[in-house]
Order: structure tokens, then C-alpha cells, then sequence
């Protein structure tokens, strides 16, 4: 599975720490005394959620979306919902943590659905962000990284549920 000849590293894992520390600062300083709901798109969110939480120094509740529109590597252009929250959310500042923008099309629903909810906020981080990709108008509120139109691997991020547990994230090269 990891064929080196099939990547190209783009962040190193010191980076990525250095980044996910930096986010986890600034949302601390941002989120204090505020009921705070940390939300992780699942599947590829999860590494940097679970790092991205251990670095903010409050207190806090999480929950867990699961969302699709892409097949391969490829946007399908249709959102579907695979998991909603458990939470009542109306009494939360809502955090959605997602690992990769680039339509924006999913998180543009996402965020639709939960403010129907009637949360006192949200917003959104994300790891990586192409803007040269955006199809909605959707500006993270917090972005680790900007990047060009890549496909890229690891840290949570896949090609066919493969490259995930890469302790890095790479440009995948097919």
C-alpha cells in the first residue's frame, strides 16, 4: 500500500504539529467562556480532530458528521448525509473540524443543515484549504494550509480508503 513512487511529501509531521498547535491556540483564545461543540467530519477529519482537540486548553463537547460527494478522486456535485450529530445543538458554538476544502459545496450544506438547528454559531477549520477549487462562497474561519488543485494522501486523507495512517500528508501521484 505505501509505494513511495505514488507520493510526493508535501508537509512534513512537524509541520503539520506546528500548524495544528497554532489552530488549537488561536480557537483556545477565540472559544473562551463559550459552550463550545467540536464537530468532526468523519472519515478524514479524524487526525487532525484528535490532534487539533488535545491542543486547545478548554473545555468542550464533541460529536461526529459523516458526509460524502466524491467518488475516487473525483466530486460527485451530491451531498449525502451518511451521519448527523447526536447533540441538541441550540445552546453550542458549533466548530465543524474538516480536513479538506475544495468545492465547498459539502461543508456549504453542512453548515446549512446545522443552522437550522439553531446553535448560537458556527464556523469552520479546516487543515487544508483550496480556494482554486471553490464553487459556493465558503471562506474557512480557520485554515491550516492553503494548496494548489493537488490530490493528496495521508493524515487521514485517501484515495479508495487507502493512505490514510501516512504520518504525513503527500501529493498523490497516479
Amino acid at each position: 500500500m505505501n509505494n513511495k513512487s505514488k507520493y510526493e511529501v508535501l508537509f512534513t509531521e512537524n509541520q503539520i504539529s506546528e500548524k495544528v498547535k497554532q489552530l488549537g491556540l488561536q480557537i483556545t483564545k477565540d472559544y473562551e467562556n463559550k459552550n463550545l461543540l467540536l464537530v468532526c467530519m468523519l472519515k478524514g477529519s479524524i487526525l487532525f480532530f484528535s490532534d487539533l482537540i488535545r491542543s486547545i486548553d478548554l473545555n468542550f463537547h464533541i460529536d461526529f458528521m459523516a458526509a460524502t460527494s466524491y467518488v475516487g478522486t473525483q466530486s460527485t456535485g451530491v451531498v449525502t448525509i451518511e451521519k448527523d450529530l447526536d447533540l441538541n445543538i441550540s445552546n453550542y458554538h458549533i466548530l465543524i473540524v474538516e480536513d479538506i476544502i475544495d468545492t465547498g459545496r459539502t461543508l456549504t450544506c453542512i453548515k446549512d443543515l446545522l443552522l437550522n438547528k439553531s446553535p448560537l454559531s458556527v464556523k469552520i477549520c479546516t487543515f487544508l484549504d483550496k480556494p482554486s477549487k471553490r464553487t459556493v462562497s465558503l471562506i474557512p474561519d480557520y485554515s491550516g494550509y492553503k494548496i494548489d488543485d493537488l490530490f493528496v494522501i495521508g493524515y487521514g486523507l485517501d484515495y479508495d480508503e487507502n493512505y490514510r495512517n501516512l504520518p504525513f500528508i503527500a501529493i498523490y501521484k497516479d
